[in-house]
């Protein structure tokens, strides 16, 4: 039986569960899995967003695979059972006419190495506009091209119409570099040519080593999932197409396919520390896309960009301005200057679009139109209508303006530099006397001037100032800590476990993400309160640690994923990363 000579890939065997999981690679749009009805068979989706072909804001997601059955056959087409391996690179089958193996020859190629020395090949069923099988394979052309070919002896080569579309089986028998190819594209030329098998193996393995070798390394115990998480990122990287001018994170390309704001700048806080032109990359690939009034879309995705939605209400959508932050940090660690300087002035625009375009009543305080601007699509904080005030986004804001203050410094900006740190002083008091209820000793969002009262973590976020009087942090610090609230068997419920509105199953009404603990968890150090941003990162790893998998979000109490939760989710990978990276570092 092959087995990889890379410790990183050894390590990660059989983490990739086909049934929910799918084997593919970096930049590649080709998802592989296996059926979970049918173990022997296989079926093949495409990580696309195709509004032309399937309108609406997630029916992406319910697209039929591409191809939907795709079996390994001996040499007369008969399926073969087999018991499958998997690894980052590669899989491994192992069936009674010896070991098949599958790895991508490049972005648009899978190739099956075949077993020596006996026939057999691949059945798959394709449902194309034209079919054109010719001496060592055939094409296929409709919305995506579909090419297939063999470098072995030519066994069988057959295309039977189905009714619908075709069933294709194609043998052949070689030594040990014999493949067969499926090779999927959009465009009309498709490439035929079979790599011997034991160089795309031996490449393979080679690509994948040295994206974990070029990793920091981390203390013993996180490394199985530090790994993990690393290819999570590697394996969501979607390469430039059509709207994509640069390559990008996917959420998860399971399930969110697109590129989304503040998901990117999640991405990129990894990234600063094995490629820095990748985590530069995530930035400017949204700011490729801002508009001339500044604004940032919310995602952008292969045939256009999302900036106005009319569900549920009709308004301009982006996300949270997290960006500026997140450049820092990167600077921080890459002193990449050109950067900040090829930023700072889109940053300015967009700074500027927030305040105004969205303080309707020109109180100083900026608002959400649009629940999905917050990126809390489903949070009860919009429950009550929209416009929202909202606590978060002016927090958000006052860390912007804070890291727009130090990149003007560092460009010889000073006179601005000083405007961002008085901008920034002011609406952080302006935030105390606008949203905190000394009562309460909480900060409320506001709909209409009135308190939206649900209490969530949120109403805790200007901790991350830094700036709060000690009395404020203090209490915030109280309820952040307090254990039927927030401070949960697995902190932090985005709900508190006290509110009415607490659901630990539904996205932002009660489950924790990763992200908004990693906030807490530099908001906590930011006001002092080192030990505890020590304990909240501590047992957010070991929250993420407790799956085998790296899911979008987790119950509070249990710390599964709740049903919807996407798998491979690509922020709690990265915040996951962080964290593991720091603390081995004993910076938490």
């Amino acid at each position: 039986m092959y087995v990889p000579v890379s410790p990183y890939l050894l390590a990660l065997e059989n983490r990739i569960r086909l049934e929910r999981i799918p084997f593919s690679d970096r930049g590649s749009r080709l998802l592989l899995y296996q059926d979970r009805r049918h173990p022997s068979t296989l079926y093949l989706k495409l990580a696309e967003r195709l509004t032309s072909l399937t309108p609406g804001l997630s029916a992406y997601r319910n697209r039929p695979p591409f191809i939907p059955k795709l079996r390994l056959v001996d040499g007369e087409g008969r399926q073969v059972p087999f018991e499958a391996t998997t690894y980052p690179h590669a899989i491994i089958f192992q069936t009674t006419l010896g070991e098949f193996r599958c790895v991508f020859q490049d972005q648009h190629t899978l190739s099956f190495g075949l077993p020596k020395g006996v026939a057999s090949g691949i059945s798959f069923t394709v449902v194309p506009d034209l079919a054109r099988p010719d001496a060592h394979g055939g094409e296929f052309k409709t919305i995506r091209n579909c090419a297939y070919s063999t470098n072995g002896q030519l066994v069988l080569n057959q295309v039977e119409h189905n009714g619908s579309g075709y069933d294709v089986t194609l043998t052949a028998e070689g030594d040990a570099d014999a493949a067969i190819i499926l090779h999927i594209q959009g465009g009309m030329d498709l490439e035929r040519a079979v790599t011997p098998f034991r160089v795309t193996l031996a490449s393979a393995e080679e690509r994948w080593h040295r994206w974990f070798a070029g990793v920091p390394a981390v203390d013993a115990p996180l490394r199985d999932q530090y790994y993990y998480a690393w290819w999570v990122l590697g394996n969501n990287l979607l390469s430039p197409y059509g709207y994509f001018r640069r390559e990008s994170v996917a959420p998860s390309k399971a399930h969110y396919v697109g590129a989304w704001q503040w998901d990117n700048y999640f991405h990129a806080l990894a990234f600063r520390y094995n490629d820095p032109k990748l985590a530069s990359d995530q930035i400017q690939f949204m700011l490729d896309h801002q508009l001339p009034d500044g604004m940032i879309p919310d995602a952008v995705y292969d045939e256009g960009t999302i900036t106005q939605l009319e569900v549920p209400v009709a308004a301009a959508v982006t996300k949270p301005p997290v960006i500026a932050w997140v450049a820092m940090h990167i600077y921080d660690q890459t002193g990449d200057l050109g950067m900040l300087r090829e930023i700072y002035e889109p940053l300015v625009r967009w700074n500027s679009w927030w305040f105004g375009l969205n303080d309707d009543d020109a109180d100083g305080i900026a608002q959400y139109s649009h629940p999905f601007s917050s990126g809390l699509d489903d949070s009860p904080l919009w429950d009550e209508g929209m416009p929202v005030e909202a606590v978060d986004l002016n927090t958000y804001l006052c860390l912007q303006m804070e890291a727009l203050g130090r990149m003007a410094r560092l460009l010889g900006r000073e006179r601005e530099a000083l405007i961002w740190k008085n901008r920034t002083d002011a609406l952080s008091r302006r935030m105390i006397e606008h949203f905190y209820d000394e009562r309460a000793g909480l900060f409320w969002s506001q709909h209409e001037h009135r308190p939206i009262k649900v209490l969530t973590p949120f109403s805790l976020y200007p901790l991350w100032t830094g700036r709060m009087p000690q009395a404020i942090s203090e209490r915030l610090v109280a309820h952040l800590r307090d254990p039927a609230q927030f401070w949960s068997a697995y902190p932090l419920p985005t709900v508190a476990l006290s509110d009415p509105k607490h659901d630990p199953l539904q996205m932002w009404r009660g489950p924790v993400w990763i992200n908004i603990n990693y906030i807490f968890v530099e908001a906590l150090q930011r006001s002092g309160y080192r030990d505890l941003a020590g304990s909240l990162a501590e047992r957010t790893m070991r929250l993420v640690m407790g799956q085998s998998d790296i899911y979008e979000y987790y119950h509070p109490l249990t710390g599964e994923p709740p049903p919807k939760a996407a798998p491979m989710f690509g922020w709690s990978a990265a915040c996951f990363i962080d964290l593991a990276i720091r603390s081995s570092r004993g910076e938490l």
